[in-house]
């Protein structure tokens, strides 16, 4: 189960794995990121890029299949993920059979906010 923060919003998805989406502020290239919650954190499996640009090179060992690079990040479990929500930027995406927008989960969102994802306690 994940646990959706926003301030006083707060959500609650039935998921134990989802991708986290969100398109690059400049470049206008989607990132996406695998995550996977193991007990009390959350443990990256997978990231894919889907394409290149200013400050957004490929890590070494990405491997490109199809225009999409992919690749495995080196990150340790982490007890939460916090994402700054902007009107300057194109929201955070989460998905599991589809997608749908972390602003739309948290109903009542501020233009300007701090979003944490993490599993719930």
């Amino acid at each position: 189960m994940l646990c959706l923060t926003a301030g006083a919003l707060s959500a609650l998805l039935a998921a134990d794995a989802f991708t986290l989406a969100w398109t690059h502020s400049i470049e206008h290239v989607r990132w996406e990121e695998d995550w996977r919650v193991v007990g009390d954190r959350l443990v990256l499996e997978a990231a894919r890029i889907r394409g290149t640009g200013a400050g957004m090179e490929a890590p070494a060992g990405a491997r490109l299949r199809a225009g999409v690079w992919h690749y495995r990040p080196h990150l340790p479990p982490q007890s939460a993920l916090r994402l700054t929500h902007s009107p300057h930027a194109a929201g955070y995406e989460i998905c599991r059979s589809g997608c749908a927008a972390l602003a739309a989960l948290l109903p009542g969102l501020a233009s300007e906010a701090v979003i944490e994802i993490s599993p719930c306690r």
